[in-house]
């Protein structure tokens, strides 16, 4: 049964897993919590990124032999809900390490964050509100 302590993994593919990487540790402060490379025909490389021992995680993925082009559109989003406003300091750190802070899609998430799109185009909302339903 899925239940509030199951484990959920989004993945998708990168161009690029060392600037997925900068971005998403050295900028956002996550944890890199697997690596490993395509030893293999079929297998690929794998970046898996989340907080220590929290219930989701990140896998960024790259086929070396048949890479996947990430297609993001202006409403993929992952959204952190920060419960306080936006730190500055993180957002700039988040374009030092190849982020780029775009206006969002939709003007709910100007209006309580900020969005910035990873290396690979799909974007991140650090919303200022707490998580609840129907917010």
């Amino acid at each position: 049964m899925i239940g509030a302590a199951t484990h959920v993994r989004v993945a998708r593919p990168s161009r690029d897993l060392a600037a997925a990487e900068r971005f998403y540790v050295d900028g956002l402060g996550l944890e890199v919590l697997w690596r490993s490379a395509a030893e293999r025909a079929g297998e690929h490389d794998l970046l898996m990124v989340g907080p220590a021992g929290g219930g989701w995680h990140f896998e960024l993925t790259r086929d070396p032999a048949d890479p996947v082009e990430p297609t993001p559109t202006a409403d993929d989003l992952f959204v952190v809900y920060l419960g306080r406003p936006v730190d500055e300091s993180l957002v700039e750190r988040l374009t030092a390490h190849g982020g780029t802070r775009v206006q969002a899609h939709n003007p709910y998430w100007d209006e309580h964050g900020v969005t910035c799109a990873d290396p690979d185009g799909y974007r991140l909302v650090l919303c200022s509100r707490t998580w609840s339903l129907g917010t």
